[in-house]
């Protein structure tokens, strides 16, 4: 029943996450909520930072991916548990910043940086641009003259890996708007044009070939083209890489059916086939670098939401309404995305009827799970999405003018708001 491990049922038989009363939670904060447990989230983290260490001697950066939840606290977290981070925008920058982030160890990234966005990463001291396309290289090169700096950069590349994931979030294959390919040739030839340039230089290569995969064997295979495209680089413009980013995008577990490889296990195969490469190429073993984003957060994530209503078709379906929907969690209208969902006020009890759990907002396609077997719920039971902890408040929106839920973190048997409910004042805020 539970996807994550730090899920469990007291004796009231209410839903905790850490060693709080999900119903408690709710009854204090309002629904709807979403509940980050921070224990977790730095145990993720460790996780992560220990593997790198012990499999590439140290000589590797895990990068905390910043569009799975973005905020403040996830930043100052990253930072004290000794990662990076991936951004993705002038907000997220602007984010790290204000969250006193060592700026030399993120990596900005994005397929069309504005020049606005690139002017701010370079003020800002990002360590490396993650260079898209050719314009922007172009752009990058004038900023940086302009601002009296050369700025280290990696070129995204697509290795032309089959990721075995939802199209939606493949992005390794050749049909994909990030980055540049390695079949036609434009991956070299921005390479040789950048080593022509006087404000960039390039210290890495960088892929990603998508998000939510469960096979191991697409990563070690876009490990092993990205070395095959570092000797190249060696052999035929003599250029030595300095650095390997990897990527992200190792799946979690959000429902029973989903069978996520321990992450520790991705890394240490990874510097296997890096390694033998390196020496089957004769070329230096570059320093890597990894960024997942997921895999830390969702596990640690729940949402929590106010039963409204039910409402039962005859011979058709059975819908059970939340206060939330897709302005909190648009995902399931984005990729019908699965969740799984219990009732955290009386957690134990055993299921015994298919409904669909529909949100408030005026949209047909507004569901939070389609299907799902559960126990009778009744109006004003508290429900429990779990693994929420990314793509949620990150991915949220106003639409329909309903206000975004508050954040709050568990850590023991504490809790705290670490991002304020939005008010109705804060929905006409910016209007003239």
């Amino acid at each position: 029943m539970f996807v994550s491990e730090n899920l469990g049922v007291n004796e009231k038989n209410h839903l905790i996450i850490g060693k709080n009363d999900t119903v408690e939670l709710a009854k204090k904060f309002g629904t709807p909520l979403y509940v980050m447990d921070e224990d977790l989230i730095r145990k993720n983290c460790r996780l992560y930072k220990n593997a790198m260490d012990k499999y590439y001697d140290g000589k590797g950066l895990v990068l905390y991916a910043n569009k799975a939840f973005c905020s403040l606290y996830t930043c100052r977290i990253a930072n004290e548990e000794g990662l990076g981070l991936d951004v993705v925008s002038g907000g997220e920058i602007y984010t790290a910043v204000k969250a006193g982030f060592p700026m030399e160890k993120v990596c900005f990234h994005g397929n069309n940086k504005t020049a606005d966005e690139l002017d701010l990463a370079i003020k800002s001291g990002v360590g490396h641009v993650v260079v898209d396309n050719i314009y922007e290289l172009e752009m990058l090169d004038k900023i940086a003259a302009e601002n009296g700096v050369v700025q280290k950069i990696m070129f995204r590349i697509k290795p032309g890996i089959d990721a075995h994931t939802h199209s939606f979030v493949q992005t390794g294959q050749i049909d994909s708007k990030f980055g540049v390919a390695l079949e036609n040739g434009e991956a070299f030839e921005i390479a040789e044009k950048a080593s022509k340039l006087a404000n960039v230089r390039m210290t890495g290569v960088h892929c990603h070939i998508g998000s939510q995969i469960f096979d191991i064997e697409p990563f070690c295979k876009a490990a092993e083209v990205m070395m095959e495209f570092i000797k190249e680089l060696k052999d035929k413009l003599g250029i030595e890489i300095d650095e390997l980013n990897l990527g992200g995008g190792y799946g979690i577990r959000y429902t029973e059916n989903d069978d996520p490889i321990e992450y520790d296990k991705y890394i240490e195969r990874i510097s296997v086939i890096v390694k033998d490469a390196a020496k089957k190429y004769g070329v230096k073993l570059p320093f890597i670098i990894m960024e997942p984003g997921r895999s830390i957060v969702a596990p640690a994530g729940i949402t929590l939401y106010t039963v409204g209503g039910r409402k039962e078709i005859k011979d058709v379906r059975t819908y059970v309404s939340v206060d939330g929907g897709m302005g909190d969690n648009p995902r399931y209208i984005m990729y019908e995305s699965e969740y799984t969902a219990v009732i955290a006020n009386r957690a134990n009890e055993k299921p015994t009827e298919t409904v669909t759990i529909a949100g408030k907002c005026c949209e047909s396609g507004d569901i939070l799970l389609k299907d799902a077997y559960m126990p009778k719920i009744e109006v004003g039971d508290t429900l429990a999405v779990l693994a929420t902890g990314a793509y949620n408040y990150s991915m949220s929106s106003n639409y329909n003018r309903i206000a975004r839920p508050a954040v709050v973190a568990v850590s023991g048997g504490s809790a705290k708001i670490v991002i304020k409910r939005e008010t109705y004042e804060d929905l006409i805020r910016n209007d003239m």
